[in-house]
């Protein structure tokens, strides 16, 4: 099999098995990531929050809403420049956050059971393919 179908194969099982599991505790895998990345408590514009969950900045205004709307995250004004907008992550948010996490944590466990050490080999490797792909190809044709 080729590599692409293999990494989407690995990556939809898992996902499927992720989304299962913060079903249960009535969460999604894409409000997962977003609290997960702002309980750093610094703050996200949205540009970073798209970025971070991989998806388009509209679909991501529309997780947030949600979440805003369960009083799990909360918009502000950036204080150094007031054009712009940060979420935060509230305390609800931080709780549900932990439980969903947990929620995750038992799912991540059985797929490290099934899976052995290969699941921490596959992110090793995938981490360093993620680093070298981020560095910009040199200047010249490319094969």
């Amino acid at each position: 099999m080729e590599t692409a179908r293999l990494l989407t194969l690995v990556e939809r099982q898992f996902t499927q098995r992720i989304a299962a599991a913060l079903d249960s505790v009535d969460g999604t895998v894409d409000q997962w990531r977003v609290l997960g990345l702002l309980a750093d408590g610094k703050g996200h514009p949205m540009t970073q929050v798209a970025e971070h969950v991989i998806l388009a900045a509209p679909t991501v205004t529309k997780i947030v809403d949600r979440l805003i709307s369960r009083g799990l995250v909360y918009r502000r004004v950036d204080d150094t420049d007031r054009r712009r907008v940060l979420i935060f992550i509230s305390a609800r948010g931080r709780t549900t956050l932990r439980r969903w996490s947990a929620a995750v944590a038992g799912e991540r466990a059985r797929l490290e059971a099934a899976a052995g050490d290969d699941l921490a080999q596959l992110g090793e490797v995938l981490g360093r393919i993620v680093a070298r792909l981020d560095t910009p190809l040199p200047a010249g044709p490319h094969p």
